[in-house]
């Protein structure tokens, strides 16, 4: 009989999409957190249901042939990297399989043609951002007015499945640039008493710390989010960030501040100021210049960037006079990637510092055929397709949505909203090529869109994301008729 604290050996045959191996115990599926596919384990079963167990390693008998040593000293305790203890081949073997399962699965296409991954050859050090959120340190006053030791400051990652923050001295995934920033901040909450936020309390000074860089030029941006309108000594964290950020071959180049207040799990506040520097840094994509502002998305891995858009530019299938839909732009990168390719460009995004930087973008690359509109796609879209409409629209911006001959989607995680795919199909776009970081609504999306007229030609995963569970994938699909 299957119980609760019972030991037993497994053999583990597959990794589930959180990242655990999976064995067998007469027929039932038991979870293993730490383990890979081919190591033979002893397991306690720690939780047992009617459909599935969870069990802990007590001890692995034989480890799998893809099996490494753990690259980073805080991978027991960090949710960063749960695929750490695997190597690089299978990692991407791995991901290559679960976006083929999913499409089949979830979107309904048998015998997806799925292309092989696009894979970094030196998979470390590639994010351009990083957030870190700040944990209590130093002193802080409780009631009738005595001081209340916090210990040392932490900055780094969440741990596995809480909110306890791991203090990470270091970060196989990051750039040292942007390790430069995080010593240096550790070093002032050390040294000048600043305390963190504590969401238990509501209060302390600092709770999340963002970096970014941009990989051709060695520009940093620093974002301070701070529960309060200033940082005291601010001109001594400036000189110690600059100091150690240029011990590396960096260069900071702009820091700001922004205020968030309210007792939430949102990172951002709604108010975000200059500090000190520039407002932008900039970054190249190809031949392309590309301004990057506090609040703007960018793509993460600037290694894996070109090889994603050039595969996104090959679906897309341009001979030069086609009208594009950019829909969730950003900073305007990919329609202006296929500016040159494309008749015009037309890119919509919600964030308005993205669309300022996006128009800008177009500028500074003397790119006339782009244009880039404020607003959520799902409702900006329905009403440049409405001629009826009574709101004052870009009228050059509805002629390319109403003329959509390619239409580019680059959602967020939670994928697309079905009226927007509707309305996006009622254009009735010869290619929609799908940009998605989910395979899981990539693969529901593609299902409503197959519904919608379209057949799914292929896929091509990219990892972005090495040592995670995360995947990039583009897909095309093309109109039925």
């Amino acid at each position: 009989m299957i119980k609760d604290g019972m030991i037993t050996e497994l053999d583990i045959v597959d990794i589930s999409f959180e990242g655990q191996g999976i064995g067998k115990v007469d027929g039932l599926a038991v979870f293993v957190p730490g383990t890979v596919v081919g190591d033979k384990v002893k397991v306690q079963l720690t939780k047992v249901k009617k459909k599935y167990a969870q069990g802990e390693v007590v001890e692995i008998l034989t480890p799998s042939p893809d099996r490494i040593e753990k690259y980073c000293p805080h991978a027991e305790e960090c949710g960063g990297c749960p695929l750490s203890e695997m190597n690089y081949k299978s990692q991407v073997a791995l991901k290559e399989s679960q976006v083929a399962e999913r499409i089949k699965r979830l979107g309904g296409v048998e015998n997806p043609v799925i292309r092989p991954i696009l894979a970094m050859d030196e998979p470390y050090g590639y994010r351009n951002k990083v957030t870190l959120p700040i944990s209590t340190g130093g002193n802080r006053k409780v009631k009738g007015g005595s001081i209340e030791s916090l210990g040392e400051p932490a900055i780094g990652f969440y741990k596995i499945k809480s909110h306890e923050v791991v203090n990470c001295s270091d970060c196989r995934l990051q750039t040292r640039g942007a390790l430069a920033v995080t010593k240096a901040l550790r070093q002032f909450m050390e040294e000048d008493n600043i305390t963190a936020w504590d969401d238990t309390w509501g209060q302390g000074l600092l709770r999340h710390l963002i970096v970014k860089t941009a990989f051709s030029t060695g520009e940093i941006m620093v974002i301070l989010v701070i529960n309060g309108k200033g940082i005291p000594g601010a001109e001594k964290l400036l000189q110690m960030m600059d100091e150690m950020v240029e011990e590396t071959g960096y260069s900071l180049e702009s820091v700001y501040i922004n205020v968030n207040k309210e007792k939430t799990s949102s990172i951002y506040g709604k108010e975000t100021l200059l500090l000190a520097g520039k407002k932008t840094i900039l970054d190249k994509i190809g031949d392309l210049d590309i301004e990057i502002s506090p609040l703007s998305f960018y793509q993460i891995n600037p290694a894996m960037t070109v090889p994603l858009y050039d595969k996104i530019l090959e679906y897309a299938g341009l001979n030069g006079s086609e009208n594009v839909l950019d829909l969730y732009c950003g900073v305007g990168a990919i329609g202006l990637y296929c500016a040159s390719n494309a008749g015009s460009v037309l890119g919509i995004e919600s964030v308005r510092d993205a669309v300022l930087d996006a128009n800008r973008n177009a500028v500074i690359n003397g790119i006339v055929n782009a244009r880039f509109l404020l607003g959520k796609a799902e409702e900006l879209v329905p009403k440049l397709l409405d001629p009826d409409s009574e709101e004052k629209l870009d009228e050059e911006g509805a002629r390319i949505a109403r003329n959509a001959d390619v239409v580019i989607l680059d959602p967020p995680r939670s994928g697309c909203p079905t009226p927007l795919l509707e309305a996006v199909a009622s254009v009735t776009p010869s290619r929609i090529v799908y940009v998605s970081c989910d395979p899981a609504t990539l693969a529901r999306d593609i299902k409503v869109l197959t519904d919608l007229g379209y057949t799914f030609v292929e896929a091509t995963p990219v990892d972005m994301f090495p040592w995670t569970l995360h995947v990039e994938c583009v897909a095309l699909m093309t109109r039925r008729d």
